[in-house]
């Protein structure tokens, strides 16, 4: 017996037979079985699957439930932690996949509007302007090197907290002919400089040559609260500088109440915005983070209204799907109205990442009022299925029917509500 032939003929049996196998439906199934599974305490998943597949939960954890029928894997989550679980074919361990089950968190929804105040880190630079000074029109904060977007935190080593600051020290380094130091900081670096204030010939005082602001100001809408903590999250982008376009560094800040007077409605190359009013002795919470997913704080006391007042389950950006949903907001005074939107794509987010979804306003009576998506709109909770799955976050120009969300978990991480552990694991 040729022992070379017989060889060939059991390596030739052998690739054919794995081919098919690969060309099989079982196994394709295991190719396009996830390799991580998210999934929230209680809550249940079914994936579809051949006959001849099983699978098995093999850690100690016991943290999910498997179930499996002729036609469906079903994985429930019982407790927080992680599972292995193990799919087989022909009894055979062929693919492994991490399950990890997260606590059931539930946030009151939001959909209130809100008057939000911001107070920078120092004041911010927002322009150089010529100073008319006996040396002719100069601008010596220009000339220090001192750029739009700079803060100015110190001069002459004083904390420079808010405008009222600036103008004694100014005062006096020019009365006394002394350089003026300044300390500035500009993105993550923080810049020495000096320059020498000029006196301005027609209002006879010292200045800078420099435009500068410490506060901003806006409405937007309230997405969220976590009714353990009082902890909450807005708007569900930064808040830029009108003139510098850059993040503002918070110091400080608040949220007031705030009444919706009238809306100009948005048309295609021209966002509408929502007018409102607000004072400064509404306060309903504090400030302390402005990023890219919001800002965030805690609020002085309960918030939450008798309509949309109670916790609500959350979802995770690989549980959104496209379809109806809807959003809650307020279009006239203080009262919170759900309206209808379609989710026209998600992306199931590993990380945290802006513009997870594109929305589409469909409800014909916001429609008829707003146009579609309007300035002050933002932060506007998006329900789908009985949970929060995210917010409005921006609008398309030239579409104002349509715009981007952002998924809910990445601003419950920015808030710091920890117990969600809604990261998937590095």
């Amino acid at each position: 017996m040729n022992f070379d032939y017989v060889r060939k003929l059991i390596g030739g049996f052998l690739l054919v037979s794995l081919v098919l196998i690969g060309f099989s439906q079982p196994f394709q199934q295991y190719l396009h079985f996830p390799n991580q599974i998210r999934l929230m305490e209680g809550q249940k998943i079914e994936f579809q699957k051949s006959a001849n597949v099983s699978a098995a939960v093999a850690t100690k954890g016991h943290n999910a439930a498997i179930q499996y029928d002729q036609q469906t894997v079903s994985i429930k989550g019982k407790s927080p932690g992680k599972d292995d679980m193990y799919l087989e074919l022909a009894g055979v361990p062929i693919k492994k996949v991490d399950v990890h089950v997260l606590k059931n968190v539930r946030m009151i929804p939001g959909g209130q509007s809100i008057g939000v105040k911001l107070n920078t880190v120092g004041v911010l630079v927002v322009g150089h302007h010529l100073v008319n000074s006996e040396k002719g029109k100069l601008s010596p904060g220009e000339q220090a090197g001192i750029q739009v977007g700079d803060m100015i935190i110190k001069m002459d080593g004083k904390k420079i907290e808010n405008m009222s600051d600036v103008a004694p020290v100014v005062q006096q380094a020019g009365e006394s002919g002394k350089a003026l130091k300044v300390m500035v900081k500009r993105e993550q670096q923080t810049i020495q400089t000096t320059l020498q204030p000029l006196k301005d010939k027609a209002e006879q005082d010292y200045k800078l040559g420099l435009y500068i602001r410490d506060s901003a100001a806006g409405i937007g809408t309230m997405t969220f609260v976590d009714p353990k903590t009082g902890k909450y999250g807005a708007l569900g982008h930064v808040i830029s500088d009108m003139d510098t376009k850059k993040p503002i560094v918070v110091e400080n800040g608040r949220i007031v109440n705030s009444t919706v007077t009238s809306i100009e409605k948005g048309k295609n190359g021209s966002p509408g915005e929502k007018l409102a009013r607000f004072s400064d002795n509404s306060r309903i919470g504090n400030i302390t983070k402005n990023s890219p997913f919001g800002i965030f704080g805690k609020l002085d006391g309960q918030a939450g209204n008798s309509k949309f007042g109670k916790p609500m389950p959350i979802a995770l950006s690989d549980q959104v799907k496209p379809g109806p949903a809807k959003i809650l907001t307020v279009v006239d005074g203080k009262k919170v109205e759900a309206y209808d939107i379609k989710i026209v794509s998600t992306i199931p987010q590993k990380f945290p990442a802006t513009k997870g979804m594109v929305i589409k306003i469909t409800d014909p009576a916001l429609l008829k009022k707003t146009g579609g998506i309007v300035q002050g709109m933002s932060g506007s909770p998006i329900i789908q299925n009985g949970r929060l799955i995210g917010a409005v976050t921006h609008v398309f120009v030239n579409d104002p029917t349509s715009g981007y969300g952002v998924h809910i978990e990445w601003m419950l991480d920015e808030a710091g509500i920890k117990s969600t552990q809604t990261s998937l694991p590095q």
